[in-house]
């Protein structure tokens, strides 16, 4: 058995605080996949929307290769209950860094009880979208917050306005000047409010 694992995150797992610290993570592209707010299910005692991803050969998504120690890929699987791990194909990752080789890895997509759209009953959690789009901010700047929101489907499913008493178990802070640049990204890309 390896002492390591290697899994591609594409939402939350982008923002670094939400991971484990002695992971690598390497920014780059996943060909073949496309990413959408596509989970809806409960949390506690509220219905909420999550992302995924799910195979699309046109299309490619942004995100980070990350490497850690396999003794975590319990507490990874638990936090990703609603998903289940899928190899990735070879090369199909690829850095962002052109000096460094495909890296091979899986990915966690919704599982099937949990696959539909979300609604008025599960809505995004906007304190769920502000740490995905930290992460982004941080590995793409302003240019990677307007790409994920253009390439991601499902911004038809509302948000829940809680940033400032957030349900997001992974909540982080963000300055209200950021707020604002991602208040602004969501509306000029369709996303609406509950």
């Amino acid at each position: 058995m390896t002492d390591t694992i290697s899994y591609f995150g594409y939402g939350s797992l982008v923002n670094d605080s939400t991971r484990p610290a002695n992971g690598v993570a390497v920014p780059g592209r996943l060909s073949g996949w496309r990413r959408e707010w596509r989970i809806a299910g409960r949390m506690g005692n509220f219905g909420v929307c999550s992302l995924t991803v799910r195979p699309d050969a046109s299309r490619e998504v942004a995100g980070l290769m990350v490497r850690e120690d396999a003794s975590g890929l319990p507490d990874l699987d638990e936090r990703e209950w609603r998903y289940e791990r899928c190899e990735l194909a070879a090369g199909a990752f690829r850095p962002d860094n052109p000096s460094l080789p495909p890296m091979a890895g899986f990915v966690y997509t919704a599982r099937a009880e949990h696959y539909r759209w979300g609604d008025a009953d599960h809505p995004i959690l906007q304190s769920y979208v502000d740490c995905v789009l930290a992460g982004f901010l941080k590995y793409w700047g302003e240019a990677g917050v307007r790409e994920f929101v253009q390439t991601t489907c499902g911004w038809h499913v509302p948000i829940l306005p809680d940033r400032d008493e957030p349900f997001y178990p992974r909540a982080v802070k963000i300055d209200t000047q950021t707020q604002a640049l991602f208040d602004d990204v969501l509306r000029k890309g369709g996303a609406c409010w509950l």
